[in-house]
């Protein structure tokens, strides 16, 4: 569809073909993904669903905040990684606790006091604004608590059965030991323990933490880091946008998960392109774009996707995504690596001898001209 049409009621009719949709319908559904009304000429065969909105998930609500997530149960394809949104009030906590998986957040509001202790006796403790990310290690026990203006985050999980509602938390494994043996274990009566919680806090509401330096804590062993100032990195720009990428040459805590925060301007495209190590998962943070995967064998399909959503591309299938809004298109490419790596499919093209990609494509001189112009674009 075209820009200038996108804002109406799509009705599957391309040419000839299809018919008009009488309802029932969902018309704001059908707003939203113009391309599954009226799939691309191009799109072909059936296909997985590559896209899930956290509008559509359960959320948990409690005081101090609120959690809701898309894993393998949401989005079936996804299952490399699983994705958790949370909110934290002002004081809100995200209690103690642990995961088999390793977690990595990227803050979308607010700002946030983050703690962990390593396997070495390391203590870390930072606070986090817009921009910023963490990553902790599987089995690394940390906190998080919202500061004056509260948090709003997504966390990143390295496995797509993961779920936010199964960690290991410290209320919850008080509540289920015996009072003599937490009486044993800390060398204090019994009655120490005559008030804790009788199950998991998950989230509670606190009181906001004082300065950062105010409550640092003596670490015999020294400390540890596990954030990152995301964007202070410099940004690769490009006429259609730009992009910074973290993964662990340049966070160094961050070793199971890459990513790549691209930002394209009105008419900007990621070009056409796959990554040669693992899956996509990707976060829609602001603006409105059409994603379309290839899958080979004569498969295709176009979704549209827009702030909110959990895009997914499985391993080395060629895809591209265009902003097809008036205003930015941000989102988070996420992959289950130690490093990011793609594949342009104009800088293959560009250093392959020129007469042999013409002889597959019939490809113009004006295109080939086009290629050697840019050899690693990544954004148009």
């Amino acid at each position: 569809m075209s820009g200038s049409s996108r804002d109406r009621v799509p009705q599957p009719i391309r040419g000839n073909a299809g018919a008009t949709d009488p309802g029932p319908r969902n018309i704001e559904r059908d707003l939203q993904n113009p391309d599954l009304s009226v799939p691309p000429e191009t799109d072909s065969g059936t296909f997985y669903n590559l896209k899930f909105s956290y509008s559509d998930t359960h959320r948990r609500m409690e005081e101090g905040g609120w959690s809701r997530e898309v894993t393998v149960r949401e989005l079936p394809i996804a299952t490399t990684l699983a994705g958790v949104n949370m909110r934290l009030t002002p004081g809100g906590v995200r209690e103690m606790h642990w995961h088999k998986e390793a977690e990595w957040a990227f803050m979308l509001h607010g700002r946030a006091r983050i703690t962990a202790v390593d396997q070495e006796g390391r203590n870390f403790i930072d606070d986090v604004g817009v921009g910023d990310l963490w990553n902790f290690p599987s089995g690394i026990p940390h906190s998080i608590q919202g500061l004056e203006e509260g948090a709003e985050f997504i966390l990143v999980f390295d496995d797509g059965s993961f779920s936010e509602n199964s960690t290991f938390s410290i209320t919850d494994w008080f509540a289920h030991t015996p009072k003599d043996v937490l009486a044993a274990n800390f060398g204090v009566p019994e009655g120490a323990f005559a008030d804790i919680p009788s199950g998991e806090h998950y989230i509670f509401q606190g009181e906001v933490p004082g300065p950062l330096e105010s409550e640092k804590v003596s670490a015999p062993n020294g400390t540890t880091n596990f954030s990152h100032r995301m964007l202070e990195q410099e940004p690769i720009r490009t006429s259609g946008g730009q992009v910074r990428i973290t993964d662990s040459t340049n966070f160094p805590a961050a070793t199971t998960v890459a990513a790549a925060l691209v930002e394209l301007e009105p008419g900007g495209m990621r070009e056409m392109h796959w990554h040669p190590n693992n899956d996509e998962w990707q976060y829609y943070i602001e603006g409105k774009g059409r994603m379309t995967v290839f899958a080979a064998e004569a498969h295709a399909r176009t979704f549209d996707c827009q702030a909110g959503d959990v895009g997914y591309v499985p391993f080395a299938m060629g895809h591209y995504i265009q902003n097809t809004g008036e205003g930015p298109l941000r989102f988070l490419e996420m992959f289950r690596s130690d490093h990011f790596a793609d594949v342009s499919l104009n800088q293959w093209m560009a250093l392959t001898p020129q007469k042999f990609v013409q002889d597959h494509l019939h490809a113009s001189q004006e295109l080939m001209n086009s290629l050697h112009k840019d050899k690693r674009p990544v954004i148009r």
